[in-house]
């Protein structure tokens, strides 16, 4: 599992959730020094909860750059709230940020 950086403000009873994952996102298509092909290795579904709602579940592909960053936002959530950020890729790796909306 990996770590994913996550951070989360409220203001105006709208919640900016911010999130850095780190990840290769390799589409396939490239190859090494030494010509041989480099596996795909990309992020294909991203979740975003809040406590335990969620708030935004999408789809990715080998289109989206290395460590990809998050960012969205949504009505609602206090200070001191729980906000949550998933991932699963191709290769069956997962990953999780945590944080607390300020």
């Amino acid at each position: 599992m990996s770590r994913i950086k996550i951070r989360a403000q409220q203001a105006d009873g709208i919640t900016e959730v911010k999130a850095l994952m780190r990840h290769p996102m390799e589409t396939g298509m490239r190859k090494d020094q030494s010509g041989a092909s480099i596996p795909a290795h990309f992020i294909t579904e991203v979740a975003v909860f809040h406590g335990e709602r969620t708030v935004m579940q999408g789809y990715w592909g080998a289109a989206v750059s290395a460590n990809p960053f998050l960012g969205v936002r949504f009505k609602g959530g206090e200070a001191g709230d729980t906000v949550k950020v998933t991932w699963v890729d191709n290769q069956g790796g997962t990953g999780e940020g945590e944080t607390t909306i300020r």
